[in-house]
C-alpha cells in the first residue's frame, strides 16, 4: 500500500511521516469471503480498533455483494452499538438487469436498511458533475433557460480512448450499455435535467433525481432499432478473455425523451464506447437559434447555435459559446466562447471523486449516492434496449478504433436534424 499511493498520489508530496501514522491503524485479514469465520476475525480486528462506527466497502467480483452482506449479517457485524452506526458501500454494477438488481437490493435490505446502503457511482462525485447544481440553482440566469422553449437538444458523451484493457472477460458479460449509460449516464443526465429540490438534502436533490429517471420514455421494441445504436471496434473479438464471435457492444448510443413539461420533445443524445478518437467526457447543451435572422450572412455558412459544454473530463470546467461581431466593416458574426476551468479558476487540487464520495458515507451524507429506486428505474429504461438487442445478429465489427463510432450513430442524429458535437 505505501508503494502503491506513493506512486499514484496525485498533485501533493508524499508525505512519509503522515504515511507512518495513517498506517498503524491498517491491518489485513485474508480468506474466503464465503467463509463464515474470516467474518469472526474482522469482528476481532474491529474490537481491537476500538471503533464503533463501521463502512463496509465491497469492493468484490459482483457475485459476491449478495453473499458477503449475507455473512456480514449472519456474523452481526452489521448490527451496530447504541449510539453507532455500520454503513455499506458497493461498487457497480448493481445487478445485471432489471429481475438481479430488484433480486440484489432484496438480498441486502434483509441485513442493511436502506438509509445505510450507498450504492457508489463515482461520476457523481466529479467537480463538474456537482457543479451542474450549483450552475443551476446558484445563478438566477441559467435556471429560465433550462426547458423545452430555449433547449433544442443536448448530448451527454463518454468516449474512450483505449480499449479494454486485459478486462475483455468482464467487458464480454457487460457492454458499454450496461457499463456507462445504465448507471453513469443516466446519472448524470438526472442530475442535468431533474427539478429544483426544496432543499439541498440528500433525501430532496434524489427525490427529484428518482423523479427525472421515472419520467424518461420507455422504448417499445419496435422503436429500439430506430433510436439506438450499438457497435463493436475492430479487433475487440482479438482480446484476450473475448469469444471470436462476440456480439457484445464496445459502443451504444441512444435517444431518449422525457415525458414530463420541462423537457416535452427534447431529444437526449447518449453515447458511450471504447477505442473512440478522443478520451472525454461532457455534456452539451444546444439552444434554439434566434427566432429571426436579422444578421444576413451574405452566402456564409448558417450561424452556429448557442451551446453551453460542461467538461467532466479530461478537464472539469464550463464553457458558453455565442455569437459576436467580428471586427471591420458590415456586421458579419463569428461564434466565441467564455470558459471557466477549475484549475486556474481556484488554483487548488479538487478532491478526486472517491475521496468525495468516501468522506460523504463517512459523514452519512448520501446526496451523491443512488437509491433503490433510482437503480430500478434506470433499469427499466435500458432493459428493453438489451432485451431487443439480444435477440438480434450484429454485423460486428462495425467502426475502426481511433474513429467517432459507427456511422449508424451520425444517421440516428441526422433524422432530427442534428449532429454529433466530436470534441
Amino acid at each position: 500500500m505505501h508503494d502503491s499511493v506513493k506512486q499514484f498520489l496525485e498533485d501533493s508530496p508524499f508525505d512519509e511521516d503522515l504515511w507512518n501514522s495513517f498506517a498503524k491503524n491498517i491491518g489485513y485479514v485474508a480468506g474466503d469471503l464465503q467463509d463464515v469465520e474470516v467474518y469472526g476475525r474482522i469482528g476481532e480486528k474491529i474490537r481491537e480498533a476500538g471503533q464503533s462506527n463501521v463502512l463496509f466497502y465491497l469492493s468484490t467480483q459482483p457475485s459476491y455483494y449478495a453473499p458477503v452482506v449475507e455473512l456480514l449479517g449472519k456474523s452481526c457485524l452489521s448490527r451496530p452499538p447504541a449510539g453507532a452506526w455500520r454503513r455499506v458501500v458497493i461498487e457497480k454494477p448493481f445487478g445485471h438487469d432489471l429481475q438481479s438488481a430488484r433480486a440484489l437490493n432484496e438480498a441486502i435490505h434483509k441485513v442493511f436498511p436502506e438509509d445505510e446502503v450507498y450504492r457508489i457511482d463515482h461520476y457523481l462525485g466529479k467537480e463538474t458533475v456537482q457543479n451542474i447544481l450549483a450552475f443551476r440553482f446558484g445563478n438566477g440566469i441559467f435556471e429560465p433557460l433550462w426547458n423545452r422553449r430555449y433547449v433544442n437538444h443536448v448530448q451527454i458523451t463518454a468516449a474512450e480512448s483505449i480499449g479494454v484493457e486485459g478486462r475483455g472477460g468482464y467487458y464480454q458479460e457487460a457492454g458499454a450499455l450496461r457499463d456507462m449509460i445504465q448507471n453513469h449516464l443516466l446519472q448524470v443526465t438526472s442530475t442535468m435535467a431533474m427539478e429544483p429540490p426544496a432543499a439541498f438534502e440528500p433525501d430532496a436533490v434524489r427525490d427529484e433525481r428518482a423523479k427525472l429517471l421515472r419520467s424518461i420514455k420507455i422504448m417499445h421494441s419496435d422503436e429500439v432499432p430506430g433510436n439506438t445504436v450499438a457497435g463493436q471496434y475492430r479487433g475487440f473479438r482479438q482480446e484476450p478473455g473475448v469469444d471470436a464471435q462476440s456480439q457484445t457492444d464496445t459502443f451504444a448510443a441512444a435517444t431518449f425523451y422525457i415525458d414530463n413539461w420541462r423537457w416535452a420533445g427534447v431529444p437526449f443524445y447518449i453515447r458511450t464506447g471504447k477505442k473512440l478518437a478522443k478520451r472525454v467526457t461532457d455534456i452539451a447543451i444546444q439552444f434554439n437559434a434566434a427566432p429571426h435572422a436579422m444578421f444576413s450572412q451574405n452566402g456564409g455558412p448558417p450561424m452556429e447555435p448557442n451551446l453551453l459544454i460542461m467538461r467532466i473530463q479530461p478537464e472539469e470546467g464550463i464553457s458558453l459559446r455565442f455569437q459576436s461581431k467580428q471586427p471591420g466593416s458590415g456586421m458579419r458574426l463569428r461564434a466565441v466562447s467564455m470558459d471557466f476551468n477549475y484549475g486556474s479558476s481556484f488554483g487548488e487540487r479538487s478532491p478526486t471523486a472517491y475521496e468525495t464520495l468516501l468522506v460523504d458515507a463517512m459523514k452519512g451524507d448520501a446526496t451523491l449516492y443512488t437509491r433503490q429506486d433510482m437503480v430500478e428505474a434506470s433499469w427499466r429504461v435500458v432493459q428493453p434496449i438489451l432485451d431487443n438487442w439480444a435477440s438480434r445478429k450484429f454485423d460486428f465489427p462495425n467502426y475502426e478504433p481511433g474513429t467517432w463510432g459507427p456511422a449508424a450513430a451520425d444517421e440516428m442524429l441526422a433524422k432530427h436534424g442534428h449532429h454529433w458535437r466530436n470534441s
